[in-house]
């Protein structure tokens, strides 16, 4: 039996959880509300974020030393806002090597900083190149309910992605596994971005032509920024990719297209955030990829039209006005130029 620490008890942390109880592991959930722990230990229920049972062998605990003690490996669940604090506290008490696994998915706005970087900076003895994101398209609804689900996982140490595949597959979670962590980190965070685009579509009433195009230029997007930035253009093309981008788009367990449906419908951001009362990645990453795109060069109309509805007050329709309205182009100087730039050498 592998002791396991997952810290995070919201919807993801809980179902990752799940998961890894599910495999026999001894599992220590840590919420930093000890409320919170005390209800799931006592229910084997956290309603607020999940409707699902959880197993007996998962032990929720307020106290972060006591959930790391004696375990082989750590894996961070919490809001990409919470990283660094929550990465200073687990420096101040680890103790021992362990493989660090992170599932949350971000940028940090003004460093522009992924959650392996950040994680990287506030734990002295833990370098970038060990640490392993698992990502891809996962709601935590049907996790904890045993659909079938892919994910995959990265690391530049090839050990510790095979540490974390192992901890993790069953047969209802699938583990891949991907050198190109910079390119998983940044379809996982960028997709957010398109999600949010795709709910404001629907809540404007738009069909099923403006969503698939919106998913379809998204996607455009988050590989030339991505590529832009040293990633492989063909881990946008997998199940961190194009993947989380169909299922965030496309589905109201998203918390990113239930917020932009909200701001489609005309309600205002801080509204939004309001009602919804969970984190949205969404709104954050788009300030970090605007100023990306500022930085890099990089043409991101979507990316900048979402970022004027929610930080500037434009209208959504007037948005959609602006896109549909742009000088006639190509469609193929995309991803597929940069598929080619790539193999044709």
């Amino acid at each position: 039996m592998t002791k396991v620490a997952v810290l995070g008890a919201g919807s993801w942390g809980t179902a990752l959880s799940i998961v890894l109880a599910d495999n026999g592991h001894d599992v220590r959930l840590w919420t930093h509300r000890s409320e919170q722990a005390e209800t799931i230990n006592r229910t084997h229920k956290n309603e607020k974020y999940l409707d699902a049972n959880i197993p007996e062998q998962i032990n929720a605990t307020s106290d972060l030393n006591e959930a790391i003690t004696g375990v082989t490996a750590i894996i961070i669940v919490v809001p990409t806002k919470a990283i660094r604090e929550v990465c200073r506290q687990l420096s101040e008490v680890i103790t021992k090597q362990v493989t660090i696994i992170h599932a949350s998915k971000g940028i940090e706005p003004v460093t522009l900083k992924r959650v392996s970087q950040m994680i990287s900076e506030e734990m002295n003895n833990y370098s970038q190149e060990d640490i392993v994101v698992l990502s891809g398209p996962s709601h935590a609804e049907e996790v904890a309910h045993r659909q079938p689900t892919t994910v995959t996982v990265s690391s530049l140490n090839e050990d510790n992605a095979k540490i974390a595949q192992d901890i993790f597959i069953n047969e209802d979670f699938r583990v891949y596994t991907s050198p190109d962590i910079l390119g998983i980190e940044l379809g996982g965070a960028l997709k957010n971005i398109i999600a949010l685009g795709a709910g404001i579509s629907d809540g404007l009433g738009y069909g099923d032509n403006a969503k698939a195009a919106l998913i379809t230029r998204g996607l455009a997007e988050i590989a030339r920024l991505g590529t832009s930035l040293g990633a492989n253009p063909l881990s946008f093309l997998g199940l961190p990719g194009v993947g989380d981008l169909i299922v965030t788009c496309t589905s109201v367990h998203s918390r990113n297209w239930r917020a932009g449906n909200l701001l489609g419908k005309g309600h205002k951001l801080d509204e939004v955030l309001d009602r919804m009362g969970m984190v949205v990645e969404g709104v954050r990453t788009v300030k970090a990829a605007y100023q990306f795109a500022e930085e890099q060069q990089v043409e991101m109309p979507i990316t900048t039209g979402i970022y004027q509805i929610l930080f500037n007050d434009k209208d959504p329709k007037d948005v959609v006005e602006q896109l549909m309205n742009r000088a006639k182009r190509e469609e193929m100087d995309d991803l597929a130029k940069l598929l080619n730039e790539r193999y044709s050498k």
